[in-house]
């Protein structure tokens, strides 16, 4: 008789029918998830195990489980700088260019400490952070000591997830061959290598933000928000109104930003020219969508990160801030 795999046991636990299977508890997605990062796991229970999970839908516990294992093989530089907010880029653009990297841009300028960290090249035809970030002359950070230097030279730095977790990015590349999303998507987000005091999250389907949330209350995060963003990135839809659920100080806030713009102000952009990207940074291009998206963007980090008492005073703020950038980029990119 064939032994059984160490790894079945996790994939009969999640699997074995509605009335039977269960979630995993946080120990045993720490095991599971430990096996699938040494690299103890066979492609086909790899192919189930993350199957049944996207059909079922995550759980917190689950969720706890596997942030620490992930968490467990990052090695950090011995001089890890303090960093203000993670801001996790994981879905990539296809109706709008990114205009958050600009936000996020604008206040590193402004003296905020931005650790960025994400994905490319899961889903064909997306624009990805990596590729618009080079186009501006930004670097992407080789390792996490490069991108500690980063932080403390330009307040910004963006870690490939190839960088962060070469395991985690092969696992993103299976969508292409079992068809779906993984949870990786998911609890990658919550990676925040450099433990920032603030993290800002996004989700494309809303009945994923209860995961997020309570995924990291158990991992003791006081401070985040997640709402729905263009595309699934952490960017202010400026036509719709947005509910974004916060932590604060550890405890749920819910809070309801109205549209900025008409509904009629975002077709979708058919070139996602890069080019316009930074035509609009230079100020060489008037854009109401994108100058909307951007300041609506900086507003929801600064009120996250409680530099803004009210909505209002968030977007005030936050069009200062774009207002005073430098639109030289060689302080960035350097």
């Amino acid at each position: 008789m064939t032994e059984e795999h160490p790894f079945a046991q996790y994939v009969r636990i999640i699997g074995r029918g509605p009335n039977l299977s269960r979630p995993l508890t946080e120990d045993e997605m720490f095991a599971a998830a430990g096996m699938i990062m040494r690299g103890e796991v066979e492609d086909l229970q790899m192919g189930a195990f993350l199957c049944i999970l996207r059909v079922r839908t995550e759980v917190p516990e689950e969720g706890l489980g596997f942030v620490r294992a992930v968490r467990e093989t990052i090695k950090l530089p011995a001089d890890v700088p303090d960093v203000d907010l993670d801001w996790p880029t994981y879905s990539g653009k296809k109706r709008q260019l990114p205009w958050f990297l600009l936000a996020a841009l604008a206040m590193a300028q402004s003296g905020v400490k931005i650790c960025m960290q994400g994905t490319e090249g899961h889903t064909p035809g997306r624009l990805y952070t990596s590729e618009a970030l080079e186009f501006l002359g930004i670097p992407l950070a080789g390792s996490l000591e490069d991108a500690a230097n980063q932080i403390r030279a330009t307040n910004f730095a963006y870690v490939p997830l190839r960088v962060l977790s070469p395991k985690l990015q092969d696992i993103i590349e299976l969508k292409s061959i079992i068809g779906v999303r993984s949870p990786v998507n998911t609890f990658a987000r919550m990676i925040n290598p450099f433990s920032a005091t603030y993290e800002m999250h996004t989700v494309f389907h809303p009945n994923y933000r209860d995961v997020h949330l309570e995924t990291s209350q158990l991992l003791g995060q006081q401070h985040m928000a997640v709402f729905k963003g263009e595309g699934g990135e952490a960017e202010r839809r400026p036509q719709k109104p947005v509910l974004v659920e916060s932590l604060r100080n550890g405890e749920r806030i819910s809070e309801e930003w109205p549209p900025m713009l008409s509904d009629s102000t975002a077709e979708k952009d058919e070139e996602l020219d890069l080019g316009r990207l930074k035509a609009v940074w230079d100020g060489e291009l008037e854009h109401e969508y994108a100058t909307a998206a951007v300041t609506g963007t900086i507003a929801l980090a600064l009120r996250l990160m409680q530099r803004a008492d009210s909505i209002d005073d968030a977007q005030a703020t936050a069009r200062q801030i774009w207002q005073d950038r430098d639109r030289d980029l060689s302080g960035i990119a350097a």
